[in-house]
């Protein structure tokens, strides 16, 4: 993925665009960080469908004897 200065990503907008239709997203950069990234619609819509790791955990068909119960025991000195 290729990184662009947010000036140049003003300037030239419509190639930045064009690119990331094309299946190349730009990261667009602040002072030499990271602020965002120019990605085409399709890559944006596949990307949005994946369900996040706490979303599947939540829909898990999991029953109440299924999950262990937590040792309360109090923790061991590790003596640092």
């Amino acid at each position: 993925m290729r990184k662009i200065q947010l000036k140049d990503a003003k300037a030239k907008l419509s190639a930045v665009v064009d690119q990331a239709t094309r299946g190349k997203p730009s990261i667009i950069t602040r002072h030499g960080r990271p602020e965002a990234v120019i990605l085409g619609f399709e890559d944006w819509e596949r990307l949005s469908r994946v369900p996040s790791f706490g979303r599947l955990l939540m829909s898990a068909p999991i029953e109440a004897g299924d999950v262990p119960e937590r040792n309360q025991a109090p923790l061991r000195d590790a003596g640092l």
